[in-house]
């Protein structure tokens, strides 16, 4: 199955599910042969792969096509690489928030302790199965991305980007457990979490590992840059919207998260400098209660009155418009152009 000159976001996914389900069903099954008792962490496994936009996959696919490449089943599976390195990044992440949901599913920790209910501490032992699960799925994301097909030489072009792309993700998720909970959140440093948290291995490095692999010149790569991160940005500030605000049976999410973990998002950041004295009085206050069923709807009215989630549609609008203008500078050939397009609106201009 290969990708027509023009996008076709449907097809492309269904390959990318292909390679995932796939290579996630194999590893399960090795992981099996060691010991049949493991099987709820290989089902773990191939449930954190089971769902995705492959958003990942399609930047770093169009970076590739946008060097000048053709179509080509080994750079798809280099492609689904970035998919796994999200499904780790989501296990840990829902880990160390504490989350119940994803995709409406209970996440892996929770799933996991139906494993685990003969262990002292249940609990704990679900969790530490639960890191395991996503440690296995990183290092089934470089498994993958060597094992593509691509010529080896293509994969020492982008190799040392994957260890900026493992640093810098883990330095995001560090940045926002030092910063929850802060007494007085601050904008900049939500946005530093958003650009190296979300926004760098969602859009920017998957195209630029792409336009690498393809052989990408400094012009190219500085573009990708350039229209990759304030798309990234894009994307996480949208999720942060999704996250309060957004339909949960679309979302697949539970709507209270990120008041219950008084998270350091741009959205409460905003809020709070947006607030008088009275209004942030109100927040510690709620934020103190997150627990409480009636905080997230509390907070919500709060951020809705300063008109908060406004400024975060701005900041959205603002960071598209400068990564389209960015991509139009880059002057691509049409099908690279079309799809980086219609790919900057869908990021961040979605209901789930």
């Amino acid at each position: 199955m290969t990708v027509p000159e023009g996008w076709e976001p449907g097809a492309f996914k269904a390959r990318v599910d292909q390679v995932l389900h796939r290579f996630a069903a194999a590893e399960a099954d090795q992981l099996t042969a060691v010991d049949g008792s493991l099987g709820p962490v290989a089902d773990a496994v191939e449930t954190a792969v089971a769902d995705g936009k492959r958003l990942r996959a399609a930047f770093c696919y169009w970076g590739w096509r946008a060097a000048g490449q053709p179509d080509s089943d080994a750079l798809v599976r280099a492609a689904a690489s970035m998919e796994l390195v999200h499904a780790a990044a989501v296990v840990h992440d829902d880990l160390i928030d504490d989350s119940p949901l994803r995709h409406g599913r209970p996440t892996a920790h929770l799933a996991l302790r139906a494993a685990v209910q003969q262990h002292p501490e249940p609990t704990a032992a679900a969790r530490s199965l639960a890191m395991l699960a996503g440690d296995l799925l990183m290092s089934m994301a470089g498994q993958l991305f060597v094992t593509s097909g691509l010529p080896a030489a293509y994969l020492g072009r982008a190799r040392p980007l994957w260890a900026a792309l493992a640093r810098e993700l883990i330095a995001g998720e560090c940045l926002e457990i030092l910063h929850t909970g802060s007494a007085a959140p601050e904008t900049a440093i939500s946005l530093k979490v958003v650009r190296y948290k979300t926004a760098k291995y969602t859009v920017e490095q998957p195209l630029l590992i792409g336009a690498l692999l393809g052989g990408a010149g400094a012009r190219l790569r500085a573009g990708c840059s350039a229209y990759g991160l304030p798309l990234g940005e894009a994307f996480q500030l949208r999720d942060d919207l999704l996250g309060l605000f957004g339909d949960p049976a679309l979302t697949g999410k539970d709507g209270s998260d990120d008041v219950r973990g008084n998270r350091p998002t741009a959205l409460l950041a905003e809020t709070w400098r947006l607030a008088g004295e009275e209004d942030r009085r109100r927040l510690r206050t709620l934020l103190a209660a997150g627990a409480e069923n009636d905080a997230a709807d509390a907070v919500r009215d709060v951020m809705r009155r300063l008109k908060a989630p406004d400024r975060i549609e701005s900041m959205i609008t603002a960071r598209v418009e400068e990564a389209l203008r960015a991509l139009d500078e880059l002057d691509l050939a049409g099908p690279a152009a079309t799809a980086l397009t219609g790919l900057a609106h869908s990021a961040a201009v979605r209901r789930s």
